[in-house]
């Protein structure tokens, strides 16, 4: 397997190990976390949410109104409160004045309420007996913060609070003055007794109205359902499903009141501005009107576009007679420049295009003289009587043809200067009629301005008279106030997880700040984590029924330990020949390390070798515990001041073993340091060396951390054991066994956790040590 995820797997059972160990905190806590998790639910009043929802008929999205005239048709009535924006209607409802009227209306400021087993129930509407007026509040007085008790009996009233030193005494539909305010308490005539319910003490709690109009603004949620539309919902959550209601109802009533009378102030006001600015329009249009007369009268104008049209017909008129007397005028003159320069045998043209019926008749006259004459000079000679005859009729012709000719020419001469007179008459008056024209549609145009405003303006008048009369509601009632059969609190499921949350969260905390805040070593990995030296033994708890030393075959777990502990010492002693020379020492007192020391030496001696135990903690003699009869022995203390010369003088049995021996501290010296340097302990150790009788020498050693003794005593062992004890040594002491290893005065440790707990135990901690450990219930092994 791989050793990461045997790392990591250990690192998670090393996390959740404190937890799962203390599960029955987690259980107990829970359990008491539910039991008040009920009492809570069942000491909270049920709170209900009460709807409803309103349509707003004139509420408009924009904030100005369309048209040409948008600004003016604002003005009308019928659109009730004009334009408004959706948002601010949120705005009016959640208004101080609404919610103080309903407030007024629904006596909402002074609550009854009946003391039951749990909680308080509100008594509203017909289950309310009393009904409590507030006539007066007191300025600057100090609320009540307990309840006002009422009983009462007959017509007569007591009043008492805690707050009070006597009760007061009053009566119904009576004046009363209390503390706070001046109150007057009637009763309910629509009262029916609510069954189940114990009314053996009724109070009603007091605020004044201006934090009574505050609660209930906080209470009330106003939402608009669409941002396009104009669907407004109202909600509360209250306790009392009556009181919800009539609030949610009063509101909206309230609403359209406001509404209806503000709708009639503004169409009064636009009524009241209509009638001035009529007023002032009319005399305005007749002045325009008294203009544009005179402007016609001055100008001779009484159709401007049909005097312009007849002015135009008559240029073209003019000029088509100008073209057509040119042209005739022409006509007579080359017919009379031709006359002037033929001679007698030439004819003249006709069918020219003469308008003249005479000088086309004289024309045609004259040429059938010519065509007579000369045909008589084609059979006479000119001296013919009959051709000079013709010849004095063709004179006589010309004259007249030439006469005539002439005097069309004067006529027509005349007649062309006529009608060029009447084209540049008509060209002028042409030429005026821009400007006529101009100053002509200025002066209409203002009268037709200020007619249009003039009808504007009455027809607004007469909107707003209609609007007064009508008293439709704006808001139109979509759903009527109703409460949801579900309470919204208290949450009961919410509450039970958050109270059972709160319960696993309370032991946690407990466990995760104790294993922050842990200072002392507790399980192996507390050592593993601070230093790199081998942990080769983790000895149990002993507990009352335990005995302090080992014996022969014994199975139980803290034997099993120990023969752990030699194996792995076993290791950790060089491999050289025999005797070998352990020492046991700890960081201060108390931490076993002589219980330690003897433990080990009975299990050594167990398997028949010889081992001798020397009590080398001379400043606190520990080894004559376990054999109180030696304690006044003599010891090491002896045999290092050179009291006792022979060796085998000291050296006891230990009355546990045969093959375990004791050399006992001795007495207490003055001057323990001198006598551990003066050579007599090598001495000591060569002697029993030399014996070749003892495999395993044990020194008992006095703590590393408190003297220096032990430190004059390692170079002599060959393996030394650091004793430490669970929940007792600080973690701290292994930096001070790091800095001693790393300086060389300490060389060949393995540490031992002396005093852990099952529970705790780095390997075999849910199993025990030994085949012959009680075997566990199975949910045992879950924990």
């Amino acid at each position: 397997m791989d050793k990461k995820y045997l790392k990591e797997e250990t690192n998670v059972k090393e996390l959740i190990a404190p937890y799962l160990k203390n599960w029955k905190y987690f259980v107990g806590s829970g359990i008491l976390m539910f039991i008040l998790a009920v009492l809570y639910i069942k000491s909270t009043p049920p709170v209900y949410k009460a709807q409803t929802s309103v349509l707003i008929k004139d509420a408009k999205k924009m904030s100005v109104a369309s048209g040409d005239i948008g600004v003016l048709q604002s003005l009308g009535g019928l659109s009730g409160m004009g334009t408004n924006s959706i948002e601010n209607e949120v705005g009016v409802f959640q208004s101080k004045a609404i919610v103080e009227d309903v407030l007024r209306e629904h006596n909402f400021q002074t609550p009854v309420y009946a003391k039951q087993t749990f909680y308080n129930l509100e008594l509203y509407g017909v289950t309310n007996p009393y009904i409590i007026h507030i006539i007066q509040e007191k300025e600057d007085a100090e609320l009540p913060q307990k309840p006002i008790f009422i009983k009462s009996k007959g017509e007569g009233i007591i009043l008492s609070s805690d707050e009070w030193k006597d009760e007061i005494k009053t009566s119904f539909n009576k004046t009363t003055i209390l503390p706070f305010a001046t109150i007057m308490i009637g009763k309910n005539p629509m009262y029916k007794a609510p069954k189940k319910v114990n009314l053996t003490e009724v109070f009603f709690s007091y605020n004044n109205f201006d934090n009574t109009v505050n609660d209930f603004q906080e209470a009330l949620a106003v939402d608009l359902l669409d941002k396009d539309g104009t669907i407004i919902s109202l909600s509360v959550d209250f306790e009392n499903k009556s009181k919800a209601k009539d609030f949610l109802n009063g509101l909206v009533r309230q609403y359209n009141v406001y509404a209806i009378n503000d709708k009639n102030i503004e169409s009064k006001k636009t009524k009241d501005f209509i009638d001035r600015r009529i007023a002032l329009i009319s005399n305005e249009l007749g002045d325009v009107e008294t203009q544009k007369e005179g402007y016609k009268a001055s100008n001779n104008i009484v159709d401007l576009p049909t005097e312009a049209k007849i002015n135009l017909q008559l240029k073209e008129q003019s000029k088509a007679q100008i073209l057509e007397l040119g042209t005739q005028l022409e006509l007579n003159k080359i017919l009379q420049n031709t006359l002037n320069k033929k001679g007698k045998g030439d004819v003249l043209p006709i069918n020219i295009g003469l308008e003249s019926e005479a000088a086309a008749k004289s024309i045609q006259d004259y040429n059938t003289l010519v065509l007579q004459r000369n045909k008589y000079l084609e059979n006479a000679t000119p001296d013919n009587p009959l051709v000079k005859d013709v010849n004095q009729q063709i004179e006589e012709m010309k004259s007249s043809l030439s006469q005539s000719l002439q005097k069309n020419i004067t006529t027509l001469e005349l007649a062309k200067r006529k009608v060029e007179s009447q084209l540049g008459g008509s060209e002028h008056m042409i030429g005026k009629i821009p400007t006529q024209e101009k100053l002509f549609r200025s002066i209409e145009r203002q009268q037709q301005i200020k007619e249009n405003l003039y009808l504007l303006l009455l027809q607004k008048r007469e909107e707003a008279a209609i609007s007064m009369e009508i008293t439709a509601e704006k808001a139109r009632v979509i759903d009527k106030a109703f409460v949801f059969k579900k309470p919204v609190a208290p949450k009961k499921l919410m509450i039970l997880g958050v109270f059972l949350l709160i319960g696993g969260l309370i032991p946690f905390s407990w466990i995760y700040l104790r294993s922050i805040l842990q200072s002392t070593i507790v399980k192996r990995t507390d050592i593993t984590k601070l230093t790199g030296l081998p942990v080769i033994a983790e000895i149990p708890k002993l507990t009352s029924k335990d005995n302090t030393l080992v014996s022969f075959n014994d199975v139980s777990p803290m034997a099993e330990a120990f023969r752990i502990f030699v194996t792995n010492l076993r290791f950790l002693l060089p491999g050289k020949e025999s005797p070998y020379t352990i020492m046991v020492t700890s960081s201060v007192k108390g931490e076993g390390k002589t219980f330690i020391s003897t433990n080990l030496s009975i299990i050594l001696a167990s398997s028949r070798d010889k081992v001798l135990v020397v009590g080398a903690d001379v400043r606190n003699p520990q080894l004559q515990r376990y054999n109180p009869s030696m304690k006044s022995a003599k010891g090491l203390t002896e045999f290092l001041s050179e009291d006792v010369l022979d060796v085998n003088e000291i050296i006891h049995p230990s009355g546990y073993n045969e093959n375990c021996d004791f050399i006992y501290s001795g007495s207490i010296p003055p001057n323990p340091t001198d006598l551990l340097q003066n050579g007599r302990l090598d001495e000591l150790l060569t002697a029993v060396k030399a014996k070749n009788k003892y495999k395993y020498i044990v020194l008992d050693t006095a703590p590393l951390l408190l003297v220096t003794d032990s430190f004059l005593i390692a170079d002599k062992s060959d393996a030394i054991v650091y004793v430490t004890r669970s929940e007792v040594s600080e973690k701290s002491y292994m930096e001070f066994l790091n800095h001693s290893v790393e300086d060389n005065k300490l060389k060949n440790v393995g540490i031992v956790l002396n005093g852990i707990k099952e529970s705790n135990f780095g390997y075999g901690n849910k199993h025990g040590y030994g085949y012959h450990a009680e075997e566990k219930k199975w949910w045992h092994k879950f924990f």
